[in-house]
């Protein structure tokens, strides 16, 4: 979509900033923007932002610990404050857990491995604007790649989460002992996901299935009908 400002935030250890550019730049055809994670502030006119999967700061401390506290996360944070969809991915979800835009915790796998495969999904919300181009209830394909997968929340949490309608995708088969099997959740507002699959692997079918795409076409359209 020409015109469609989209951005990604690369932090030391990154490695899938270069997947998710690319992905972005095939979905919505337009130059894809690169921001460091020690910039002040976010490029003007954004309608996109982007958190990859990595290993920020080599997992020190506690995955995303760190990378919550660079400068660029405030920036962040006043962005998602005012509307703008911010999309974390593995090691991005774990920071914006750690930066408290999102709740509850991501921890070592239940299997204590690192999990790298495609994984089954079951789309739990189809309603929100990540979510909009699946069906309730649909299965879909991403691959997985990470070791502190294991979403954790106190059930008052989870509760909450189910009954607010914020989970949005749930694994569909045992992949690293996710508290209710959540593979990916909401903010209140329904303008930030954090999901442990990669959807920016999933995009065409040379890479394996495609079932990716339509995460990224849902948030353009949602933007351009908006």
């Amino acid at each position: 979509m020409s015109g469609f400002r989209s951005a990604v935030v690369t932090f030391p250890g990154s490695n899938c900033d270069r997947d998710m550019a690319v992905a972005l730049e095939q979905v919505c055809g337009s130059e894809v923007l690169r921001v460091w994670h020690g910039d002040a502030e976010l490029p003007s006119g954004l309608d996109f932002i982007a958190l990859p999967g990595g290993f920020s700061y080599g997992d020190y401390l506690r995955s995303g610990a760190m990378a919550a506290r660079s400068p660029i996360m405030r920036a962040v944070s006043d962005a998602a404050a005012r509307g703008v969809p911010v999309l974390g991915v593995c090691n991005g979800f774990q920071v914006l857990t750690e930066t408290g835009l999102l709740p509850g915790a991501l921890m070592r796998n239940a299997g204590i491995r690192f999990v790298c495969r495609e994984v089954r999904l079951r789309v739990d919300n189809a309603q929100s604007l990540f979510t909009a181009g699946y069906d309730a209830g649909e299965e879909i394909v991403f691959p997985v790649a990470h070791h502190d997968g294991n979403f954790f929340a106190d059930d008052a949490t989870l509760d909450r989460l189910e009954g607010e309608g914020r989970v949005a995708v749930r694994y569909a088969e045992e992949v690293n002992g996710s508290a209710r099997a959540i593979a990916g959740v909401l903010n209140d507002a329904g303008n930030v996901l954090g999901m442990m699959p990669h959807p920016e692997r999933a995009i065409e079918p040379a890479h394996g299935g495609s079932d990716g795409r339509r995460l990224f076409e849902s948030v353009i359209g949602g933007l351009v009908g908006a």
